[in-house]
């Protein structure tokens, strides 16, 4: 049995973890951690896995769970697990980090997110539709954000295709994206019944989907713009993709096909966010506008799962030889 820790334990995302872990057949969490709430049975924070977790929360320095794991997810804030992720594996332990700091070169993530990175070492960008490969002998893996995720696998297909010159990127996301902190994007009276635009052209991820998008194509133009709308849950992305030359149904399904054969969280499927809500699918839809350059592809996505947890424990199973659907193999959650 593989066993596990969580440090950080308490947000939206190690809720999450807990949540799928606890039903893994192949790994047991042996450790989570928290300064405020050591001590405290972990489903004082997380009520819905009472009588499914029999853990406390423990305040111990990273390093020294070492005898207790043999990988760690890092769930802390931006900036902090860089600080942690060194002893642990210095300590022997396997790490997979959802915050940003292993998703990006350590120059890259500096001018984003204006901190200095403390342990600029190589990582792996923990997309398993892209970098499986590179996952299964990874000692640190970047999980991906969760707007990114969807924004790469709506569109990675045709521009790896070399068909696409230009994308303009929509996705509509629910309010958990922000985490567990409350704050006026996330505000009841500022999000209920209504659509909220934010960075609208200076949004951090925007560094991760130019990224991996131009590591298959580095002539593509990338443009985004993030939502928040009045849902928990969820993300839908909107690809306006313009394309070089003219192309049909069946030759864009066929690209599609043919680059995510074998990619088992990949459905050519009508997205809607019912569909995938508490799932690790990704379901992608196309319509070829008739007349133009312009072909429009559809994603959605749920934010806490195939956006964060879900796509972790996706790559934890790559990296320790499981069925990468294992433990996370379950529809959604219509309606």
């Amino acid at each position: 049995m593989l066993r596990v820790g969580i440090i950080g334990g308490t947000g939206y995302v190690g809720g999450e973890l807990l949540r799928l872990l606890c039903v893994h057949p192949k790994a047991e969490v042996t450790v989570v951690t928290s300064r405020s709430h050591a001590g405290k049975p972990v489903d004082a924070m997380h009520p819905n896995l009472k009588g499914l977790l029999d853990l406390k929360f423990e305040d111990v320095d990273p390093s020294a769970i070492a005898h207790k794991c043999d990988l760690v997810f890092t769930a802390v804030p931006h900036g902090a697990a860089m600080n942690v992720v060194p002893g642990l594996v210095d300590a022997g332990l396997k790490v997979i980090d959802m915050s940003a700091d292993y998703r990006l070169p350590a120059d890259v993530f500096e001018s984003v997110y204006n901190k200095k990175h403390a342990d600029p070492r190589p990582t792996v960008y923990g997309l398993p539709e892209l970098h499986a490969e590179e996952v299964k002998n990874a000692t640190v893996v970047g999980n991906p954000g969760c707007y990114p995720t969807g924004a790469i696998l709506t569109a990675a297909p045709l521009v790896a295709a070399g068909v696409v010159d230009r994308i303009v990127f929509d996705s509509k996301s629910g309010i958990s994206g922000s985490g567990q902190e409350p704050s006026e994007t996330t505000h009841y009276p500022n999000v209920a019944e209504n659509v909220r635009p934010y960075n609208i052209t200076t949004h951090r991820h925007k560094s991760e989907i130019d990224q991996e998008l131009r590591a298959l194509n580095n002539k593509v133009k990338i443009h985004f713009t993030p939502h928040v709308i009045p849902s928990v849950r969820g993300i839908l992305t909107t690809a306006h993709a313009f394309i070089n030359k003219p192309l049909t149904d069946d030759q864009v399904r066929a690209i599609y096909n043919e680059f995510y054969a074998g990619k088992p969280f990949i459905r050519m499927s009508k997205p809607t966010l019912a569909n995938v809500r508490g799932s690790n699918f990704c379901d992608i839809a196309f319509e070829i506008e008739k007349g133009t350059d312009r072909i429009v592809i559809v994603s959605a996505i749920d934010n806490m799962v195939k956006g964060s947890a879900g796509e972790a424990i996706q790559n934890m199973n790559i990296m320790y030889g499981f069925d990468e659907r294992t433990g996370i193999w379950m529809s959604g959650l219509p309606p």
